[in-house]
């Protein structure tokens, strides 16, 4: 594959969560829930780009329309867990214990794409897809991290 700007761009993202959550989870307990939202903000517009562009092509495809399910029913599962941890105390041993799952279940997701999902899609998607996915991403990113900062856990942007 020529251009993999597309999952170039999206483990780009992954690997800044993945700083994000080390440092949330170092952080005291005046940190977290600054630190925690800034997560949740970047996470929310990835998702939604991501699903707008690598989902929505993916689920067109026969072969690879499973993995594409998967990995939208994660992120729900994912925006679950922001609500709930909007509900609680940023300082207290149940949001510890509720972000320790999210983190597990997050970093579970995160993995699965770039090691199962990304190689699967590169093999089926052709060079042209590929970059009109990249260009699609790209624009779409900043338009959802708009929304995300405006939005809380648990809005319904659809």
């Amino acid at each position: 594959m020529a251009d993999a700007k597309i999952f170039e761009d999206l483990k780009k993202d992954h690997d800044l969560h993945r700083k994000l959550l080390k440092q949330i989870d170092a952080a005291d307990e005046g940190e977290r829930a600054n630190l925690f939202e800034q997560f949740r903000v970047e996470v929310t517009a990835h998702a939604a780009a991501e699903e707008e562009s690598l989902y929505a092509t993916m689920l067109a495809k026969p072969d690879l329309r499973d993995e594409a399910r998967h990995s939208v029913s994660e992120h729900k599962e994912i925006d679950d867990f922001f609500e709930e941890m909007a509900e609680l105390d940023a300082a207290t041993s149940e949001w510890k214990s509720k972000f320790d799952e999210m983190r597990h279940r997050y970093e579970h997701h995160i993995d699965e794409e770039e090691e199962e999902m990304f190689p699967e899609a590169a093999k089926d998607l052709d060079d042209a897809e590929v970059a009109k996915l990249a260009k699609v991403f790209e624009a779409r990113k900043p338009k959802e991290l708009e929304l995300a900062e405006a939005s809380e856990p648990g809005d319904n942007r659809e």
